[in-house]
C-alpha cells in the first residue's frame, strides 16, 4: 500500500526527529497516527512587581528658621522617612519631605526631631532652643481669684468648643512656607509672652501681639494665604468678633476684638488680602489687632515670624 506524504511543518519535523519517531514513508497509517505532533508554544516570563522609586533628598535633616522660645522651623526630611516627629509631636511630610515644626513659648532648652526610614531605621537630629528672657511684671498683691460666673460659663462654653474645633481643622493650604507679612502698621501695645507674677505666683502670659492703629475701622489683611475656619457672626465674650485662619501643616493664625469681618467660613485668603477691620469688641480697652499663631498646641510670637514692624 502506497502512504501519501503528509505535510507537517519544519519544526514539528524537527521535534519527531529528535523523539526518536519513525518518519519512514513506508510506514503505515496505524504507526503515523500515533507519532505525537507538538505545537509551538511562545515562553511569556511572569510581569515583576515595579521596584520603589529611589529616594531623593538630604541624608539627614535640614532647615532654617527661628529656633527659640516661641519659634519656628521649616525643613526637609531625610531621603527615605516615612514618617518624622518634633519630640511628640507628629509633623506632616509633603510629597518631597518638606515640612514644618514650632517651640511653644516655655519649650525646653533642647529638642530632637526624628525619622522613621523605609528601611526600618531611625536618623535624629537634636536641636538647642534658645530661651528667651520674658516682659516680667511682678506684683506684690496675691493673684485676683474671681471666679466666673454659671450664667458667663453657659455662653463661654460653646465659645470655646467652636475655637477649639476650629484650631482642629487640616486646611489644604502651602501658607505655611511663605515669608509671613504683618496684618497691619502701628505701635506695638502688647508684646507676646509678657506676664505678671502675682505675689510669686504667675498669671497667664499674654499670647499674641497687641497692634493699635489709633482708630476703629482700620483695614487689616492676611499676612499668609489660608482658608478661614471660623468667623463669627456675633462678638464672642472675650474676643469679640474673631476669625481664625488655617495656614495648613497645624499652623493658624487668630485675629480678635475686630470691628467687622468681611470674609466667611470656608473662604480660601491670599496673603495681603483684606480680611477684617480692626475695633474694640469682646474684652478690649480701645481699639487694636489682637493677632496670635498657633503650631498645634504651641503658642508662637508673630514677630519671629515677620520681623521688625516696619
Amino acid at each position: 500500500m502506497i502512504v501519501k506524504p503528509t505535510s507537517i511543518g519544519f519544526l514539528s519535523l524537527s521535534l519527531l526527529s529528535c523523539s526518536g519517531a519513525s518518519l519512514d514513508p513506508q510506514a503505515s497509517e496505524t504507526e503515523a497516527a500515533v507519532v505525537p505532533v507538538v505545537a509551538a508554544r511562545e515562553v511569556v516570563a511572569p510581569a515583576l512587581p515595579p521596584l520603589p522609586p529611589e529616594p531623593t533628598g538630604p541624608a539627614d535633616f535640614v532647615y532654617n528658621g527661628q529656633l527659640i522660645q516661641g519659634g519656628w522651623l521649616r525643613g526637609q526630611a531625610p531621603a527615605g522617612s516615612v514618617s518624622a516627629s518634633l519630640g511628640g509631636q507628629q509633623l506632616t511630610l509633603d510629597e518631597a519631605g518638606y515640612f514644618f515644626a514650632a517651640f511653644d513659648r516655655d519649650a525646653g532648652e533642647t529638642a530632637r526631631l526624628t525619622a522613621q526610614m523605609r528601611n526600618g531605621s531611625i536618623v535624629q537630629k537634636p536641636l538647642s532652643i534658645s530661651p528667651r528672657q520674658w516682659n516680667i511684671e511682678r506684683v506684690n498683691l496675691a493673684r485676683p481669684q474671681g471666679k466666673a460666673s454659671e450664667a458667663f460659663m453657659v455662653r463661654r462654653r460653646p465659645e470655646l468648643a467652636q475655637i477649639n474645633a476650629a484650631r482642629k481643622v487640616d486646611a489644604d493650604s502651602n501658607g505655611w512656607r511663605q515669608n509671613f507679612i504683618w496684618p497691619v502698621t502701628g505701635r506695638i501695645s502688647g508684646r507676646f509672652g509678657s506676664q505678671r507674677i502675682y505675689a510669686g505666683v504667675p498669671g497667664s502670659y499674654h499670647s499674641g501681639i497687641d497692634i493699635a492703629t489709633g482708630s476703629s475701622g482700620t483695614p487689616y489683611v492676611a499676612p499668609a494665604d489660608g482658608v478661614v475656619v471660623l468667623a463669627t457672626e456675633r462678638p464672642f465674650s472675650l474676643e469679640g468678633y474673631l476669625l481664625i485662619i488655617d495656614h495648613g501643616n497645624g499652623l493658624n493664625s487668630a485675629f480678635l476684638h475686630n470691628s467687622k469681618l468681611v470674609v466667611s467660613e470656608g473662604d480660601v485668603v491670599r496673603q495681603g488680602e483684606h480680611i477684617g477691620n480692626i475695633g474694640s469688641t469682646g474684652s478690649a480697652t480701645g481699639p487694636h489687632l489682637h493677632w496670635s499663631i498657633k503650631w498645634h498646641g504651641a503658642r508662637l510670637d508673630p514677630l519671629l515670624f515677620t520681623g521688625p514692624m516696619p
